[in-house]
């Protein structure tokens, strides 16, 4: 006869107490969340305000959103936003995801100065990696004007790309430190070469690492905003530069509506990919 399951232990209640004890941290993150997202969500709401004012509520339309979606100028913008960040992200997961398996792998000489120099891109200001790009196309590798689209976006791809795959290196080499090399090994015992190993046995330990690393990527180059004025061309606009261009003249509900979309758009990206990475993972204990 089979054993019987054993049941799993019910969890006790929480007490009165327990419920006092918890108030305090429940106010610190409800009033974090608080100040996190009322801007946003006041931009949002004020994005349908039939108004030119910001500051006066008078009535709903969607009147802004007709203008920014009739809008030829955003909506190229936007679509060069969105062909950079995709860009970016495949060329950052697979640099990231190379790096990564480099610096937890091997042993050579420089490996500390290496994931020193990693990690520059993420501890540098920004203001100092758009001049730094900026006197090197201008420079040291002039990138030629005029090119057929999307050629002529390949400076900001590589200023994207430099600066967000050493993100995706981090989130990925973090995921293997989780790994368990004697998997590894088996495979090669089996008959797998390393080829097949990397691809059969550890790039499925990294997917979840991959995933959340490729969001990261393609948010930072979808948002990113001084690199890109620093490295955009005179016939090259991105989605926030657009945006910044068009606040120097005023604050209207039509950039709001703009920065709406934006929002949406990345919110939307991200919860599709924690989606997939939730369902890799409950894949991966079943």
């Amino acid at each position: 006869m089979s054993e019987a399951a054993t049941p799993r232990p019910r969890r006790e209640r929480p007490g009165p107490l327990e419920y006092l004890r918890r108030w305090p941290l429940r106010i610190m993150v409800g009033g974090t969340l608080f100040f996190l997202y009322l801007p946003l969500i006041t931009l949002m709401v004020f994005s349908f305000n039939d108004s030119r004012r910001n500051i006066v509520w008078e009535g709903f339309t969607l009147k802004y959103y007709e203008k920014a979606f009739s809008n030829a100028s955003l909506i190229e913008a936007f679509t060069n936003s969105l062909t950079i960040a995709f860009a970016t992200t495949i060329l950052s997961v697979i640099l990231g995801a190379l790096a990564a398996v480099m610096l937890w792998r091997f042993r050579f000489p420089g490996k500390t100065a290496a994931e020193g120099g990693m990690a520059l891109p993420i501890v540098v200001p920004e203001i100092c990696m758009g001049v730094a790009m900026l006197v090197f196309f201008a420079r040291v590798m002039p990138w030629p004007q005029g090119l057929p689209w999307p050629a002529n976006l390949g400076a900001i791809i590589i200023a994207h790309t430099s600066f967000a795959f050493p993100f995706v290196a981090t989130v990925v080499r973090a995921r293997l430190a989780s790994f368990n090399r004697e998997l590894e090994e088996a495979a090669k015992d089996l008959g797998a070469s390393e080829w097949r190993t990397f691809w059969d046995v550890l790039v499925p330990h990294m997917q979840p690492g991959l995933i959340a690393g490729a969001l990261l990527a393609f948010t930072l180059s979808l948002d990113d905003f001084v690199i890109t004025f620093f490295t955009a061309g005179p016939d090259t606009v991105t989605f926030p530069v657009k945006v910044y261009s068009m606040l120097r003249f005023s604050i209207s509900p039509e950039v709001n509506a703009a920065s709406t979309i934006l929002i949406v758009v990345t919110v939307a990206l991200t919860a599709i990919g924690l989606h997939l990475q939730n369902r890799n993972a409950q894949k991966t204990k079943a």
